[in-house]
């Protein structure tokens, strides 16, 4: 295979054929494709009443979303294309659909009229249906037209080279745009709601075949990655990929709360913190963790720190409903923390309240909202997030953990190395709350029983 780098133009044009007899002979004798996609996307018209709901908050103004374009991993190499996020919940576009586009809403007299500009195919009779790596259907595959494309989402499309003058890509959407976009994903609709249903039923099936491979995990001398590619495997299978990069920590590992260099071994004894979530075709992602006993019975040490981050995470279930703040449920998961940790005699008295020395052991917030990211909608208002009343169609993870490490001196030894999370993704509903992940057991001693159940 060859590379069309600037530094390998030249090398590649000379042992390609470039005569017009090899470019005929290139260019014919091809079958009509069979896939053409005529059908609308079940998303098109939720995305549809989106764009409605956003023109309405700017009259008169042109929006415009792009989907943003590949990234460079390496050389002539790239990352599989992501699009932006904003870009996806206003056309419904998912998987690696499409890089380079850009979605322009034009204002008219009753709101916008929106165009999908995209990059057409190369027509076999062009050089770049077998010249061009990052287009050519030679390279990566037959891409859908433009007609198919609207047929799919229900927006009018031209080809990229017709976007308007003055645009530039890098300052869209604008600030204020964005944030009213993060304002209106907070609240999911019917659609988003099964989305996140799927890649939390995924991801549970996920967690399901990681405790099958324990027994290979322990045999391996990077035990974690055994357990990483066990998930990510599964994530690409039934899904489009993971959310986000997969935490497996082991050990200690699991005091780190971003563990994700993944190279340690897992020893029997020790504790398994996973924190992964299955990112679906529509690019909804779950978020979900649990921390097991890699041999599937929790020591009594073990077991009591994990009783304190559960009697926490479930305090926070019983404030989370409409009209509740992050900042309640949040608040309600420290008192346990608080309150337990007291007891053990290892928080040192403060001279401040508002000091919370026993913090120095759960650093992270317990909430964080999800949808489309797995930390969604950043660019709300900061007060949205933390003192926002939480309204029906909101999806959020109640997450607490206790981190002891391994070096703390200001615990008592059998502490040490100790970490462990109970994260699960949340609905908020008309008259409280529904624990989507509730199938994944939580309880340690169901936790044991669903491990006996999933070992080889």
């Amino acid at each position: 295979m060859t590379d069309d780098t600037p530094e390998n133009t030249n090398k590649a044009r000379a042992l390609r054929p470039d005569n017009d007899e090899f470019k005929a002979w290139i260019g014919s004798n091809w079958a009509e494709p069979e896939d053409l996609e005529t059908t609308a996307m079940a998303s098109a018209p939720f995305a549809a009443e989106r764009r409605a709901r956003l023109s309405a908050q700017f009259p008169g103004k042109r929006i415009v979303a792009p989907a943003g374009d590949l990234k460079v991993r390496s050389n002539d190499t790239d990352y599989r294309f992501s699009p932006d996020r904003d870009f996806a919940y206003l056309t419904g576009l998912g998987t690696d659909r499409e890089p380079g586009a850009v979605l322009v809403m034009e204002p008219t007299a009753d709101g916008h009229e929106a165009t999908l500009f995209l990059e057409p195919p190369a027509g076999k009779d062009q050089d770049g249906f077998y010249t061009d790596p990052r287009t050519g259907e030679f390279w990566i595959g037959r891409r859908p037209g433009l007609a198919e494309f609207a047929a799919l989402t229900g927006i009018a499309t031209a080809p990229l080279s017709d976007l308007p003058g003055g645009i530039d890509l890098a300052k869209h959407p604008k600030k204020k745009v964005r944030a009213a976009l993060h304002q209106m994903r907070l609240v999911k609709d019917e659609w988003e709601v099964q989305q996140l249903r799927d890649a939390v039923d995924a991801t549970i099936a996920g967690f399901e075949r990681v405790v099958g491979e324990l027994p290979r995990a322990i045999e391996h001398k990077r035990g974690e990655r055994v357990i990483e590619a066990t998930f990510d495997g599964h994530a690409r299978e039934e899904g489009n990929a993971v959310g986000y990069e997969t935490i497996a920590a082991a050990g200690d590992h699991a005091t780190t709360l971003h563990w994700i260099t993944n190279h340690g071994q897992v020893r029997a004894g020790d504790l398994l913190l996973l924190d992964a979530g299955v990112e679906v075709e529509s690019l909804y992602t779950a978020d979900i963790t649990r921390t097991m006993p890699i041999t599937g019975e929790y020591t009594p040490v073990q077991r009591r720190v994990y009783e304190v981050v559960l009697e926490a995470a479930d305090a926070a279930f019983a404030v989370a409903r409409p009209g509740a703040t992050l900042r309640q449920v949040h608040e309600a998961a420290m008192d346990v923390i608080e309150a337990r940790l007291t007891e053990w005699g290892i928080v040192p008295e403060a001279q401040a309240a508002e000091s919370k020395l026993f913090r120095r052991w759960m650093v992270h917030s317990t909430s964080h909202h999800l949808g489309l990211d797995v930390h969604d909608c950043a660019a709300a208002k900061r007060e949205t997030h933390l003192d926002g009343e939480l309204a029906p169609g909101m999806v959020f993870t109640i997450e607490p953990g206790l981190y002891f490490k391994a070096d703390d001196l200001a615990v008592p030894a059998e502490l040490r190395g100790i970490g462990i999370r109970i994260e699960d993704d949340v609905l908020v509903t008309a008259d409280g709350v529904e624990n989507l992940s509730a199938a994944l057991p939580r309880e340690p001693d169901a936790i044991e029983a669903w491990m006996a159940r999933h070992s080889r």
